[in-house]
Formats: C-alpha cells, sequence, structure tokens
C-alpha cells in the first residue's frame, strides 16, 4: 500500500503482510483470533492475531478518527473510505459476540478492463458486442450479482464504451469507479456528525444532479429508497444511465429494485412501480462467483414488456458450466440464446452483434 496509507499499516501490523500483498483482494477480522484473507477469489484462514480484543478495537477506532469518523458505543459501525481507495466496515461489540469485525476490501491499483477480463475468461467476444452495443445504443443497463461477484468492477468495464463527449454524473456511498471519460462528476454521501445532521444521502444527489443537466447518470450501487427516485429519473429521459444491485438472477434483480423502491416511502401502487421497473431497466448484467474463485459475466438479458403484469426477461447470452475438473477449476462456455428487439437500432448505429443463428 502507499505511503499516504502507512497510518493503516501501523494500526493493523498483525496484517501487514496482506496490506502489502496486492493479490490479496479482502481481509475479514472476526475478533481479535481469527483473520481471513480473500486470494485469487478463494477465502483462506490465516495465522494472524491481534494481542487482544481493545488492541483490535483501538486500531478500528483509530481508523475512524484518522478518516475523521467516530466508532464508539453511540456510533458501534463504521463505513470508511481510505485514502488509497480501499473501503473499510467495521462493526464492534455488543453488535457483535466476537470481538471487534472488521472487513477491508482493498483498492486494485490495476482497473480492471474489458481486455482484461477476456484474458481471465470472464467474458466472451460475443458478450462483449452486446455490452458495447448496449452503452452505445443509450440503453439503462443494471449489473447485478451476489457480494464480491465483482458487479463494481464490471460496472467500470461497461464505462469504458461511454463516448468521452458526455457528461457523466456518479453517485456513490464510497468512491470507487474509476471512469476515464474527460467529462465526468463525481459526488460522495455523507454520514451524519455527531449530533446527527448533515446527512447527505444517494437520493438526495440523485435529485441534485438531475438539475446539473447530466447525459448518463452512474450509481454505484442501488439498496434503498433511492431506487425509486433513479427509475423516475430513467423515465423522464436520462437514458444510458447504468448502476448495480445485490441479485441472484437477472429476475431478481427487477424484484429487488421494486422492493428498494417501496422502501422510499412513498405510496405508489405496485403495477405502476412495475410499471415504471419494466419501462427503465432496458438489460441485466448478470456477475457471479463461481466455486474454483473466478469471476464471471454469466448472463446478459434484456428486460421486455410486463406480461400479465409479471416482470419478463430474454436472455441474450448465459454461461453453461459443463463439469468441474479435478482440480476444481470450473468449465463450460458462453451460449448466445434470443436475438436482441434492438437488432435494428444497432445495424442503424453500424454496431456490430454477435451472429445469432
Amino acid at each position: 500500500m502507499g505511503t499516504e496509507n502507512s497510518f493503516l499499516v501501523l494500526f493493523l501490523a498483525p496484517i501487514k503482510e496482506y496490506l502489502e500483498d496486492d493479490e490479496v483482494s479482502e481481509i475479514l477480522i472476526n475478533g481479535p483470533g481469527k483473520v481471513y484473507i480473500e486470494k485469487h477469489g478463494k477465502l483462506q484462514k490465516t495465522a494472524a492475531q491481534f494481542t487482544s480484543e481493545p488492541a483490535l478495537r483501538a486500531a478500528a477506532s483509530n481508523i475512524a478518527k484518522s478518516v475523521g469518523r467516530l466508532l464508539d458505543d453511540a456510533n458501534p459501525r463504521l463505513d470508511a473510505r481510505l485514502p488509497d481507495g480501499s473501503r473499510v466496515h467495521a462493526v464492534i461489540p455488543p453488535l457483535t459476540n466476537c470481538g471487534t469485525v472488521i472487513a477491508i476490501r482493498k483498492f486494485k491499483k490495476d482497473t480492471l478492463s474489458i481486455e482484461k477480463m477476456r484474458q481471465y475468461g470472464s467474458i466472451s467476444d460475443d458478450a462483449i458486442m452486446l455490452i458495447k452495443a448496449l452503452v452505445a445504443l443509450h440503453k439503462n443497463v443494471i449489473v447485478s450479482g451476489a457480494t464480491s461477484s465483482g458487479k463494481t468492477s464490471v460496472l467500470n468495464a461497461l464505462s469504458r464504451f461511454i463516448n468521452n463527449d458526455e457528461r457523466v454524473l456518479v453517485i456513490e456511498d464510497a468512491s470507487e469507479l474509476q471512469l476515464q471519460q474527460e467529462h465526468v462528476v463525481c459526488f460522495e454521501t455523507r454520514k451524519p456528525d455527531k449530533n446527527g445532521k448533515g446527512e447527505v444521502t444517494i437520493r438526495d444527489l440523485i435529485i441534485s444532479s438531475l438539475r446539473l443537466r447530466p447525459d448518463r447518470l452512474v450509481i454505484g450501487e442501488i439498496r434503498g429508497g433511492e431506487a425509486l427516485d433513479l427509475l423516475q429519473a430513467l423515465n423522464t429521459g436520462h437514458a444510458g444511465s447504468m448502476s448495480t444491485i445485490h441479485a441472484n438472477t437477472p429476475l431478481d434483480c427487477l424484484f429487488r429494485l421494486e422492493t428498494c423502491a417501496l422502501l422510499s416511502g412513498i405510496e405508489i401502487p405496485l403495477t405502476a412501480l412495475r410499471s415504471q421497473v419494466a419501462s427503465a431497466i432496458d438489460a441485466v448484467v448478470h456477475t457471479a462467483r463461481l466455486s474454483d474463485g473466478s469471476r464471471k459475466v454469466i448472463a446478459i438479458s434484456e428486460v421486455l414488456p410486463l406480461k400479465n403484469g409479471e416482470y419478463q426477461t430474454s436472455d441474450l447470452l448465459v454461461w453453461k458450466t459443463d463439469r468441474i475438473a479435478p482440480d476444481g477449476k470450473v468449465e463450460g462456455r458462453f451460449v448466445l440464446k434470443n436475438k436482441p428487439s434492438f437488432i435494428e437500432q444497432a445495424a442503424i448505429a453500424q454496431l456490430q452483434l454477435p451472429n445469432y443463428q
């Protein structure tokens, strides 16, 4: 880690080697005696230990202070971004019964590109063509998947296809996205102060962003009532926007959006809400971490109009697992499924699509 983050190494000396190991993506501390790391997509327990719970608690408190936050009995949860971009989340007793719990998601120095994803076997040429067309045609895309399935990395890679002359507004809880376009404006939420004042939420920032002439909105992650504000924005002319959400399948993604929108506190009939979801979202790019630790784009699905009030999706491309090799490696292939509805639009824009039979 860089010198600007030396304080983190100082406070967390027992895990210094993992903080400095670029192959370690996450460090999970479950109390003073249990430390796990994720390396090459696989979790493994380490021999690292903190001397005591007070020592671990002091380390967490010092990290909080270093970024202007509080971690104490009145504020038992910490969500922070470190100077190098790494994310830290900590929870202290009595909310946990094993001692202070800390998760550090390390910032990757090398941004994952579409080309690297192809090299790793995380995506196919056909999938790249589909994604490039979706972005170029200003389709609204949600990247869905489970925790640590690579959603943010995929969203980063998708954003590479945005034209450099577009004004892109990025809204995140903690800045992780690294868009390379020239005209990018980044916003970050703010936690309330010790008096419970001054909080700025994703919902607040979405409302502000709509008055700042965006060509595209990129929301780091949808978690709650901001989903309704985003849906309304997408249904009023802000095409080509992107976000991520936790979901198990492309279809489940739409139900998750619906549930999050209901958390807004605004009364809206379910049929009207579903109509908004189906009309606002054009496609879902679904990611997964497979049993061998590899991460892949396992589905690209188009969102169809409601049918009898129910969501409908059409898989354009899916990953098919053929077998698990003796060494545990997952072997399979990307398979083209249904033709996209935007074939004619792509032809007019002179965009190449996969060769559907």
